[in-house]
């Protein structure tokens, strides 16, 4: 019987090493992250929320770090004469060997791509080369650890009382609950009300992850409830009351509210994984129409969130027609946008050149959507995904766009056959311009719309304050309207640290002269900022105007900015939640936004 086309011996020595040498550089990243989410615990416990919020920037710029080290490894220890092609296909082989009983073999394959991709140029390496496409399968992957994935708990046994208290004293924080009974009596409330007056089945059980979720000033306790043919996700948050005790805060319990405590306006979750695939999948029980590359970058592990999107990306061009055409929008003077109209992402390449009066670099640019990289994004600044050299079909791009790109952006276009190379750009979850949505809103006589959009805008703009983050340009165009009804900041061009702005009054004119002058007659530093101004470039429109002045009229004054930038200065961390006010157990205020409670968006889906 004539044997498959497969080396029939795996002989060379350097493809071997060069395989470990890239499996030892994968190991010491994930080590590495796995430390930070355990250390996340214990900022946790002792509140030590600055050194857990510059952990959590940290952790992000690891995985960079361990590919351009094993990098030079590799090219200080090889010529390139000695890495043909035949080397490089028997190493992705060897490679695979040696991920057989690997716990994070998924992750290690991306590891795999990102070295190879930087020591080859993209014109030399092959698929045959790297990772196209998963070859170690996650499925029941085995824990050696004493702790599953998850636990499972049995409430018909004991009672469920007694099964959510073993549920979080079983978690073993070293700090103690302020009155662990009340909490539980109000979690056992709630769960019972959305369980209804059903008979309990014999699957009846409670499944929660072994491991809290960290980020910011929470720890988040992960499950969902099955009872019969009914199973619904449940998550607890658990913050401190002040006086170094534990509360249970809250519990999500509706899917658009967990959704959006996993949105990809969020930071990055803290949580320690021995066979992250196994909490992916999980979470996927938990949020169906979350696909997992969103999953994997919100639990941080980010570059595999980019291998997924990508995959999916290109899978999503197979199955579909329609071409790449410049977003719906007001064109912007900073990013070129383009969007395909079946795919909800936008595409965004920084141009070559900006017109007056804009003052900016392209680097300067890259550095901003760094800043919001690295930043608590508070649910209210989209997460990006930076590609390089992105390859598009020719036949799917419209002529208006080509024009667009080569006009504003040649340096980054480069045409190889039936292909456009894009060398760098920047993909978002699109979003509605709020603008077009207020817009909308006024065409259809949707006061209560307009008054939400408003809302919404000015509890971003607060809740960017509470976070240390100044818009710089605020203007409505620069954000969306999730399908949740969220409005999210998306144009980073102009961001900087409130800490860094010098809020001031417009002074008085000194005569008739001043006042009459087209020019201001005062100086301006390059980060003074006039609140009082923003109203001539918001408030054009009478009922924008109306509702913003009902919920928002202190953002016109420098007083509010200059208070929460003191506070920022002062060391104080506002709280801003991820879930609404009226679920919390005790429905207490937060600092950074009023209560608010959307009307119902018949027109927006959930995300």
């Amino acid at each position: 019987m004539k044997q498959a086309a497969f080396p029939k011996l795996l002989s060379s020595q350097i493809a071997f090493d060069i395989a470990r040498t890239i499996l030892d550089g994968f190991d010491k990243h994930y080590r590495l992250f796995r430390q930070a989410s355990q250390v996340a615990r214990r900022h946790f416990e002792t509140a030590n929320w600055s050194v857990a919020q510059q952990a959590a920037r940290e952790r992000i710029d690891f995985y960079d770090k361990r590919v351009l080290e094993c990098v030079q490894v590799l090219e200080d220890e090889y010529d390139d004469s000695e890495l043909t092609d035949s080397v490089w296909r028997e190493t992705k082989l060897h490679y695979i060997g040696l991920l057989s009983g690997h716990k994070q073999p998924e992750l290690a394959e991306t590891f795999f791509n990102s070295v190879c991709c930087n020591i080859l140029h993209r014109t030399y390496f092959h698929n045959d080369f790297i990772f196209v496409r998963p070859v170690i399968s996650t499925e029941y992957i085995e824990n050696d650890e004493l702790l599953p994935a998850y636990r499972v708990y049995y409430p018909a046994t004991d009672g469920l009382m007694f099964a959510l208290k073993r549920i979080v004293t079983n978690f073993q924080l070293n700090c103690k609950f302020a009155n662990l009974d009340r909490d539980i009596a109000q979690l056992e409330t709630c769960l019972l009300q959305k369980l209804g007056d059903d008979a309990f089945e014999p699957n009846y059980q409670i499944q929660v992850l072994s491991n809290l979720f960290f980020r910011n000033k929470g720890a988040y306790v992960v499950g969902k409830v099955i009872n019969g043919t009914q199973e619904f996700p449940f998550v607890v948050p658990i913050l401190h009351n002040g006086n170094c005790q534990l509360v249970m805060d809250a519990v999500l319990l509706d899917h658009a509210q967990i959704t959006i405590l996993f949105s990809f306006t969020r930071a990055y979750f803290m949580v320690d994984m021995e066979v992250p695939s196994a909490y992916v999948q999980f979470l996927r029980s938990l949020l169906p129409r979350k696909p997992r590359s969103e999953i994997y970058t919100i639990l941080g592990l980010q570059k595999q969130g980019k291998t997924l999107f990508y995959r999916d990306y290109l899978q999503h061009l197979k199955h579909s027609a329609d071409r790449f055409d410049s977003a719906p929008g007001i064109r912007g003077l900073v990013m070129l946008v383009f969007a395909l109209p079946s795919f909800p992402y936008v595409f965004k390449v920084i141009k070559d050149f900006f017109p007056a009066p804009k003052d900016t670099t392209r680097a300067q640019v890259k550095e901003k959507y760094l800043l919001v990289k690295h930043h608590d994004r508070v649910g209210r600044m989209a997460d990006t995904l930076e590609y390089s050299n992105v390859a598009f079909p020719v036949e799917r791009f419209s002529e208006e766009l080509i024009a667009e790109l080569l006009h504003h952006a040649p340096s980054l276009v480069e045409f190889e056959g039936d292909r456009i190379v894009i060398r760098h750009l920047y993909i978002e979850r699109r979003m509605v311009p709020l603008n077009l949505f207020l817009v909308s809103a006024e065409a259809a006589g949707n006061d209560a719309l307009i008054e939400h959009g408003i809302i919404e805008y000015g509890n971003a703009i607060r809740e960017l304050v509470a976070a240390n983050i100044f818009p710089g340009d605020m203007l409505y165009k620069n954000f969306g309207v999730t399908r949740q009804g969220r409005v999210v900041f998306y144009d980073y061009d102009e961001i900087e640290y409130i800490t860094d702005c010098n809020f001031r009054d417009i002074p008085q004119p000194r005569n008739e002269e001043d006042e009459m002058s087209a020019e201001p007659w005062y100086s301006i530093g390059k980060h003074d900022v006039f609140p009082e101004q923003f109203g001539a470039f918001l408030l054009g429109n009478a009922k924008i105007k109306k509702y913003f002045m009902k919920h928002h009229a202190e953002l016109l004054t420098k007083d509010f900015w200059q208070s929460c930038k003191q506070r920022i200065m002062d060391g104080f961390i506002d709280d801003v939640f991820p879930y609404p006010q009226h679920i919390r157990f005790r429905n207490q205020a937060p600092a950074s936004a009023p209560a608010y409670t959307p009307p119902l968006l018949e027109n927006l889906n959930n995300e």
